[in-house]
Parts: structure tokens; C-alpha cells; sequence
């Protein structure tokens, strides 16, 4: 998945394979469509939350973009779960939640 040509970042080549793959852009508009269900919750706009729309159960382990799933957190707790090597989270408890208990 190389997207550099002669030392430059070839968006042609990245947009195509986003298209045939389409992986980076719906997460995307997954976490955009999360934090919008959020703010409306609460009414405000979608950049004056204050964190990360974290999910109580994680997309990739099931949960959806309910709102019954969905809340705002601190970014460091939101993103601080170990990762196995391909970028999967081992846990759903990070190291700092894990102490507290």
C-alpha cells in the first residue's frame, strides 16, 4: 500500500485504493457520524465537545453508533488501550483503569 512516488505522497493512488478498499473513510465517517449523534444529544455543536466520543462496547469488538453506546470521555483514557500487532486492541480496560481497580 505504498502511496509515495519519488519521495511525494500520491493522492491519486491513495483516493483509488480508499475506493476498491474503502476502510480509512467509512471509520472516518463513523467516528464523524458518533461525535454529530453526541453533540445533538446534548446541544451543542460537534467541536465544542469536550474529549472523545468514546463507545461503551468498541466497534470492532460489536458495538455500534447507538446512542445508547455512546459518551464523551477524556481523550487520554479513549486512547490508551494496548494494541496487538496488527493494530487490534487486546483489551477493552486500559493499564490506567486496570490500577484504579
Amino acid at each position: 500500500m505504498p502511496f509515495m512516488t519519488n519521495g511525494k505522497r500520491d493522492y491519486k493512488k491513495e483516493d483509488a485504493w480508499d475506493k476498491t478498499h474503502g476502510t480509512r473513510t467509512t471509520d472516518r465517517a463513523k467516528r464523524h457520524e458518533a461525535r454529530i449523534l453526541v453533540a445533538k444529544q446534548k446541544g451543542v455543536a460537534p467541536t465544542a465537545l469536550k474529549g472523545d466520543v468514546g463507545h461503551k462496547k468498541a466497534v470492532g469488538r460489536g458495538g455500534g453508533n447507538s446512542m445508547s453506546n455512546l459518551f464523551v470521555q477524556n481523550p487520554g483514557e479513549n486512547r490508551s488501550f494496548s494494541r496487538n500487532k496488527d493494530g487490534s486492541m487486546k483489551s477493552e480496560i486500559s493499564k490506567r483503569e486496570r490500577k484504579k481497580k
